[in-house]
């Protein structure tokens, strides 16, 4: 299936390009979510018309990422939970966990733009959390869990 991408889509391509995607990629995931349309010859006319708003509206949306990142550049959280006494938690700290501490410091954070490769924390001690503002921007938050 061949789509015209409305957004720059990470290891897919940027705005404008016109890629080839499996069928249920593009029918169930990047035309409900407005990220694509159907690559026909009326849908890639009315994108170029469109084209300088969604430029506007993407180069928007990167400033306002970039001013996150240097609100949350050099940033450390501290959340307390409850551990046994090796310092193993009883439960864990996840995504929302961190997206809530990071929003109570003042900064605007979606659950979704907390990156954990490795899981979920388990151990309380300092790691290094990474956040994805947007398909440009990345930044890193230190992150201290304590025992309470």
């Amino acid at each position: 299936m061949d789509v015209i991408l409305l957004k720059k889509i990470e290891n897919l391509g940027a705005m404008g390009d016109r890629v080839s995607v499996k069928p249920g990629y593009g029918r169930n995931f990047l035309i409900p979510q407005g990220k694509a349309a159907p690559a026909t010859a009326e849908k890639v006319a009315e994108f170029e018309a469109r084209r300088a708003e969604l430029e506007n509206t993407a180069a928007e949306a990167l400033v306002a990422a970039e001013a996150r990142r240097d609100q949350l550049d050099g940033m450390t959280l501290t959340l307390q939970a409850n551990a046994g006494e090796e310092g193993k938690l009883f439960g864990s700290i996840g995504t929302a966990e961190i997206a809530h501490a990071i929003q109570e410091a003042g900064v605007s954070v979606e659950k979704q733009e907390v990156r954990l490769p490795m899981g979920a924390y388990r151990q309380t001690g300092e790691y290094e959390v990474p956040l994805h503002l947007h398909t440009d921007v990345n930044v890193t938050v230190k992150l201290v869990i304590e025992a309470e």
